[in-house]
């Protein structure tokens, strides 16, 4: 049997640890959502929290990703559960009128978004970079400013 080497080890792991879901170990967290700044409590609030930077903002097709659907008149009690420790990002959009998509006109959102961290928001959605928080075991809470264009 041939031993690997350790830089052959280490790429092997790098390559592994997205599949992992950004965990690092320990027990789970819990993450609890807090919202403000809703424009109205019209329709739905569409969350999703995802440790993927290829399946962010939009990770609907993330399997690893932990979603939540809550009507925009009771935007309390947002908790997402059983979160392995690691980093992740957080997309909110309110999606008013029920479609399940973030509407635009020209490509301006006309519906509310947020993401972890509150960045400032211009043209396009932010990097995971800029949104991404750790996740520790245990309880951890995460306010979310959402943002309105039209």
């Amino acid at each position: 049997m041939r031993h690997q080497s350790v830089p052959k080890r280490l790429a092997l792991a790098l390559l592994v640890a997205p599949l992992l879901g950004g965990a690092t170990g320990g027990g789970t967290g819990e993450v609890r959502v807090e919202i403000a700044d809703l424009r109205n409590a019209r329709g739905s609030l569409l969350l999703c929290l995802s440790a993927s930077v290829e399946h962010f903002p939009d990770c609907g097709a993330d399997p690893a990703a932990q979603k939540l659907k809550v009507p925009a008149n009771r935007p309390t009690g947002l908790v997402f559960t059983g979160v392995l420790p690691g980093n992740y990002a957080l997309s909110v959009m309110h999606d008013e009128n029920g479609n399940g998509k973030l509407d635009t006109t020209m490509r301006i959102p006309r519906e509310g978004f947020g993401f972890s961290r509150n960045p400032v928001v211009r043209f396009g959605p932010p990097a995971f970079r800029n949104v991404r928080f750790a996740v520790p075991a245990g309880a951890s809470r995460l306010p979310i400013k959402m943002k309105y264009f039209l």
